[in-house]
């Protein structure tokens, strides 16, 4: 690739589907900024994927690589619910985005999530709905999204 095109950050930062080669371009280290995310096996690596890649359009996760550095620097993904209300509706599930401490403010955040909005949209999802910290709300906000309701969680 010539080198002037890389310099443009739109040609630098293009969002695409996870590739099984993604593991070894930082894809789980990003991951471990977002949350607790252990060391994954390629073998575990490769299972996950294949199992994913088996929900088609159904189970979408976006990266966006550094073309400069060939580092993954923002990912997130969306899981399509097929439900029995709103006329057999379908709502997506926005999980696990984040974008990389070194390139935070380069709008990438909200370049993934417009990616995965398209996606919902083209699935013709009724809605869209995602869990964030407070602290985070401000960004989503940015996005589009509004506070409803209150989230609650069961661990095991």
């Amino acid at each position: 690739m010539q080198s002037n095109y890389s310099s443009n950050e739109e040609e630098r930062f293009q969002v695409r589907k996870l590739e099984i080669l993604d593991k070894s371009k930082g894809f789980i280290e990003l991951l471990q900024q977002l949350t607790v995310c252990d060391s994954v096996s390629d073998k575990e690596f490769q299972e996950r994927f294949q199992e994913l890649s088996l929900y088609g359009d159904d189970h979408l996760i976006c990266v966006i690589e550094d073309d400069c550095s060939g580092k993954i620097v923002a990912t997130g993904s969306v899981f399509i619910e097929k439900k029995f209300v709103r006329n057999c509706g379908k709502v997506g599930h926005v999980e696990d985005v984040v974008v990389d401490s070194s390139v935070r403010g380069m709008q990438l955040g909200k370049k993934t999530i417009g990616f995965l909005m398209d996606h919902a949209r083209s699935m013709s999802c009724y809605k869209v709905i995602l869990d964030c910290s407070v602290e985070n709300s401000v960004f989503y906000e940015k996005c589009g999204f509004k506070q409803k309701e209150v989230q609650m969680v069961k661990y095991f």
